[in-house]
């Protein structure tokens, strides 16, 4: 099935909460299992971090002047196929976007950049991200107990539930 065959969803219609990328990657998988389960068998979820925790991604919606983003990590959905595609709800990049403009925009090379930014990339399969994904979400706390920044309205992910599951 060719990429303009295949249901996608649109920016504006997917679950967004600012600075929890790794749950709203969560979100858009269920939108594809629900809507499309097959093209989960393409899908991936990219992890991009480093030693240092300090990682940058450029044209994030997020950024200020055409510099750099300095996450901590970075969670994007990735649909490989001959014409692979980037969803990064974070980007202002089209949703969508082609993999090479999000590569030659979003990542840009490492050439000229100190090597505690250099990023490193951990693949995991959509399907078993989907089983596996739980998060108690304290790495968003401060000390104090409060809220980095405001949670998601949804409750953490324990773990995947079959629609028919208590």
């Amino acid at each position: 099935m060719a990429l303009e065959e295949k249901i996608k969803p649109s920016r504006e219609k997917c679950e967004y909460t600012s600075c929890y990328c790794e749950e709203n990657v969560w979100c858009l998988c269920e939108f594809f299992r629900r809507e499309d389960a097959a093209q989960l068998e393409d899908m991936f979820i990219v992890f991009i971090s480093n030693e240092n925790r300090t990682v940058p991604l450029w044209r994030q919606t997020s950024g200020r002047g055409g510099q750099p983003v300095v996450w901590d990590y970075h969670v994007v959905l990735l649909q490989a196929s001959s014409s692979s595609v980037v969803y990064d709800l974070d980007s202002e990049l089209p949703f969508p976007c082609s993999l090479k403009r999000y590569s030659s925009d979003a990542l840009r090379s490492e050439r000229g950049i100190r090597p505690a930014y250099h990023r490193k990339f951990r693949v995991v399969p959509a399907h078993s991200f989907l089983l596996n994904f739980a998060s108690d979400r304290s790495h968003m706390k401060n000390s104090d107990g409060s809220w980095k920044m405001p949670p998601p309205p949804l409750p953490p992910h324990t773990h995947y539930r079959e629609p028919d599951e208590p």
